[in-house]
């Protein structure tokens, strides 16, 4: 029902009869599919793309101008758009981190303030004041107003990435880093103490602000294995791609990252590229230096990373996944280790795992059609071309895009 329901809005919003859905209700509904399509992973990787007919949608209402400038507007209706607009914004900055395309607007283009923080039942038709509770009270909006403190510098980073005339320097890249970082510090402070605060809030918060520094830092990383003058950047990575891999347990945060697409996904793939690298590096190192049978403590560390990471993208397949790439790809990079380590044929060691992983796969999927064909015959076709669209773990990436020059 997932497929339908979503083709049904996304239908219904791009009928003949667009004016009719320029308000309130229909940028709302719009929102709420742009949200289902990567919450189920259903073209998530397309929302960019949905974005700009969005963002227009809401200017050409004023959604861009804070409601005090409007004339004989509630404070119900004033709360709403800044709301409104508040959501939009947010998406437009995680879609273009995943699309690697600029945001199209700057904070220059509006002057619409944050919302209130204030609980959805404090506000009514009647409503003719409002009282916004302090920053450290738990409300309905503080999640959304925690993410707006690092909303601006995010916006700076796309910006920065998408640039065509110019590469950030190493001192930007540093400072927005360190600024986002501390932004995300902050609102977590104010949000830890409070029992209204669950796992599910705090992982959400952290996974899409902290996945913006991996692909900020991922030029000078990587020079960082060969010139430790960026040796910063690569620890921001790591940093970064260490927590994302090891949220909170929290059984609906881990249902949505085993099934999401488009910015409940990306985040991940940076976080792969960002483990694997260190890893075959370090263990490159270690073999030169002959520290192999020394020093395994970090070793193991990153190991462990990649086998958590090759369990989520078996569980991803279990639960609708088609795209194996990467969990053949994480057994390729761990194999590759253990040959090292065991002074063993590289190679060979390498290819056996991509075809034990391939192999591996293969039944998953042969499985999960078993499945669907003795649940429910007649409908077979249907359900599996459907399945068939689901995104994959990666948006045909191939090794380019996760190892420089020197590894493939």
């Amino acid at each position: 029902m997932v497929q339908q329901w979503i083709y049904a809005a996304q239908t219904w919003l791009s009928g003949p009869l667009e004016k009719n859905r320029l308000d309130i209700a229909g940028l709302q509904i719009y929102c709420l599919t742009i949200l289902a399509r990567q919450i189920f992973s259903l073209g998530g990787d397309t929302v960019w793309i949905s974005m700009g007919s969005l963002m227009h949608m809401a200017m050409q209402i004023g959604l861009h101008r804070d409601p005090k400038h409007l004339r004989a507007i509630s404070v119900l209706q004033g709360e709403l758009r800044r709301r409104l607009w508040i959501t939009i914004l947010e998406f437009v900055v995680q879609s273009s981190l995943d699309a690697s395309m600029p945001p199209r607007i700057s904070f220059d283009e509006f002057d619409t303030e944050p919302p209130s923080n204030i609980n959805d039942e404090e506000l009514d038709e009647s409503t003719i004041m409002i009282q916004p509770h302090l920053k450290s009270t738990f409300t309905t909006m503080s999640i959304q107003l925690a993410m707006a403190d690092s909303l601006q510098i995010r916006f700076l980073i796309v910006q920065a990435l998408n640039s065509l005339h110019s590469e950030p320097s190493y001192s930007r890249v540093l400072s927005l880093t360190s600024a986002l970082t501390e932004a995300l510090r902050t609102s977590s402070n104010v949000l830890k103490d409070n029992d209204s605060v669950t796992p599910f809030h705090r992982n959400l918060l952290d996974y899409l602000v902290r996945r913006y520094v991996i692909p900020l830092n991922y030029v000078y990383s990587n020079q960082a294995r060969i010139n430790p003058i960026y040796r910063q950047s690569l620890k921001f990575s790591l940093d970064a791609a260490m927590a994302i891999i090891s949220p909170e347990p929290d059984d609906g945060f881990a249902r949505l990252i085993a099934t999401g697409g488009g910015m409940f996904r990306e985040g991940l793939r940076c976080a792969l590229t960002a483990v694997s690298l260190e890893l075959l590096t370090h263990v490159e190192t270690q073999r030169l230096d002959g520290t192999l049978q020394l020093t395994r403590e970090y070793r193991e560390l990153l190991k462990q990373a990649v086998r958590d990471l090759i369990r989520l993208s078996e569980e991803r397949i279990r639960l609708g996944e088609t795209n194996v790439k990467s969990y053949m790809f994480l057994s390729m990079i761990l194999a590759q280790v253990e040959a090292v380590e065991a002074g063993g044929p590289v190679a060979l060691q390498v290819a056996r795992s991509a075809r034990d992983s391939l192999q591996f796969c293969h039944d998953l999927l042969r499985s999960r059609t078993d499945q669907i064909l003795f649940a429910s015959p007649a409908d077979a076709g249907s359900v599996i071309e459907e399945d068939s669209r689901l995104d994959g773990f990666g948006p045909d990436f191939d090794w380019q895009s996760f190892l420089p020059d020197a590894y493939i």
